[in-house]
């Protein structure tokens, strides 16, 4: 089955979402599998059913489209994580370990957006990255905060170390083959990275 087959099976399914999600969610998986410059907005449309100019009722352009991908993700995970470590500070296992379930389910979600992130963000014009980093900086500091409790006397900088590390664990997933049925691919990601974090 191709890319574009594959976004219309998409696009088909959850007639729930907006026109423009739907779109979007191609756009992404487009980006995802031949990179941002190989696709164009007629590629787009046509996986959407759409010619290309009529994207643009949507979206300003391809820009527009991956800052539309990526800046709800940033949002998403930073409300995600503070919401997870509200109220629990006397407890920062526990808190790891609602970090940890948080972001491998939305790893294993999203594993487009992910690649999408890796290899394209610096493709966005300034304002937009600008304002990814940020976000994705105040989630850091969500991860650095747990981390520096349940390692007291840790610096801040070694544990933005192990966050990171953490989160190249965790967004593994554009890599990871399907030969391990998605539970227990959550199942080690999940192990895998709160031994990492413990250690």
């Amino acid at each position: 089955m191709t890319v574009e087959q594959q976004a219309r099976g998409a696009a088909g399914a959850g007639r729930r979402r907006s026109r423009k999600d739907e779109i979007l969610e191609i756009a992404v998986g487009l980006f995802a599998a031949r990179g941002y410059h190989g696709v164009s907005m007629d590629d787009i449309g046509a996986a959407a059913g759409v010619t290309g100019p009529a994207l643009y009722h949507h979206f300003a352009g391809k820009e527009a489209m991956l800052a539309a991908a990526l800046i709800p993700v940033s949002e998403g995970l930073l409300a995600g994580g503070r919401e997870r470590a509200v109220g629990r500070s006397d407890d920062p296992r526990a808190v790891l370990e609602s970090l940890i379930d948080y972001h491998v389910e939305f790893a294993l979600a999203n594993p487009a957006v992910i690649a999408l992130h890796l290899h394209e963000l610096d493709r966005l014009p300034e304002e937009p990255r600008r304002r990814i980093r940020r976000l994705q900086r105040l989630y850091v500091e969500e991860w650095v905060t747990v981390l520096t409790a349940l390692h007291p006397g840790m610096p801040d900088g070694e544990a933005r170390v192990l966050a990171h590390a953490a989160f190249g664990l965790m967004n593994s997933t554009p890599f990871l083959g399907g030969e391990v049925d998605r539970r227990r691919r959550a199942e080690l990601l999940r192990g895998a990275t709160l031994a990492a974090l413990l250690a």
